[in-house]
C-alpha cells in the first residue's frame, strides 16, 4: 500500500541515486516496490524510471506500457508518458514517441508541459521534421523570456505552419 512513509522512502531513493552505485539502486528500488502488489502501477513506474535511469531503456519500456494499462494516474501517468515517449525516441522509434506526445499535449495542461515539449522536439528531429521541432523548442522557450516573447511566438508559429516551399503542390506554373 503506497503511504507517504513509502512515497517519502521513494523519495529518498531517487535522491540518493547519484551517491549509490547502479546495482544498490535498483536493489533499493526493487525492494520499496516490492512492498506494492506486483501489478501496482505506481511500482510498475517507479521500477521502470529506475531502469531507464540506469541506461537499460529496453527494460523500462514495457514497465511504462504496463503501468499506465494498469491506470497509472495524476503527475505519474504524465511523467510515465514522457518518459516511454523518450525511451522510444532512444529506441529509434521516434514516431510513436511523436504520436504520443503530440496526444498528451493535447491532453491537457500542467507543470510538466515544457518537458513534453522538449521531448517531442527531440523526437520530432530524430523523425526528420527538424523544422516542427524547432518551432515547438522556440515556442516552449519564449514563455521563459524576460523579452522577445511576442516575436519567438510568432516566429514558432511560423515554424509550424506547412512550408510552401516544400509543397510540390505550391509551385504551380501557368
Amino acid at each position: 500500500m503506497i503511504t507517504p512513509d513509502w512515497e517519502r522512502r521513494m523519495d529518498g531513493a531517487w535522491a540518493a541515486f547519484d551517491s549509490l552505485e547502479e546495482a544498490r539502486f535498483l536493489q533499493l528500488v526493487e525492494r520499496l516496490t516490492g512492498e506494492l502488489a506486483p501489478d501496482d502501477p505506481v511500482g510498475l513506474f517507479e521500477r521502470a524510471g529506475s531502469l531507464d535511469a540506469v541506461g537499460r531503456t529496453g527494460q523500462a519500456v514495457p514497465l511504462y506500457r504496463e503501468a499506465l494499462a494498469g491506470g497509472l494516474s495524476g503527475s505519474r501517468r504524465r511523467q510515465a508518458v514522457i518518459q516511454l515517449a523518450s525511451s522510444l525516441r532512444e529506441l529509434g522509434e521516434a514516431p510513436e514517441s511523436v504520436t504520443l506526445l503530440t496526444a498528451e499535449l493535447a491532453a491537457g495542461s500542467d507543470e510538466l508541459d515544457d518537458a513534453v515539449k522538449a521531448v517531442l522536439a527531440l523526437s520530432l528531429a530524430d523523425a526528420g521534421r527538424e523544422r516542427e521541432a524547432v518551432g515547438i523548442a522556440v515556442g516552449a522557450l519564449a514563455a521563459h523570456l524576460p523579452r522577445y516573447q511576442r516575436s519567438m511566438e510568432n516566429y514558432a508559429r511560423l515554424l509550424l505552419e506547412p512550408d510552401p516551399a516544400a509543397d510540390p503542390e505550391s509551385d504551380v506554373r501557368s
